[in-house]
């Protein structure tokens, strides 16, 4: 089993900037990826962005590219997410996923709310 525990979200305008955070613990060295979805009122949660544990390639949603940035420290087991320029739009709960095969998110987190006013 793999936990993941995240923290970071809150309210922020328009513009502005928020990092998240995800500490993995337990079996560690079975996660082949990590990765960030959300979830906004009403709608069906989205991939957000991801990073393969071992070489670091990372991955992103079209909405996202250039304002998010997406990174691991292996040391820590953690992962972060940097959002910058944050829009009305991205306004969610945040999820922290771990993958220990490419099909499919194994393990999640508890989600961390992320409200962004106009």
């Amino acid at each position: 089993q793999v936990q993941l525990v995240e923290s970071g979200g809150g309210l922020v305008q328009a513009g502005g900037s928020l990092r998240l955070s995800c500490a993995a613990s337990g079996r560690t060295f079975s996660i082949y990826a990590m990765g960030w979805l959300r979830q906004a009122p009403g709608k069906e949660r989205e991939f957000v962005a991801g990073i393969s544990w071992s070489s670091g390639v990372t991955y992103y949603t079209d909405s996202v590219k250039g304002r998010f940035t997406i990174s691991r420290d292996n040391a820590e087991n953690t992962v972060y997410l940097q959002m910058n320029s944050l829009k009305p739009e991205d306004t969610a709960v945040y999820y922290c996923a771990a993958q220990e095969t490419p099909s499919t998110y194994d393990y999640w987190g508890q989600g961390t709310q992320v409200t962004v006013s106009s």
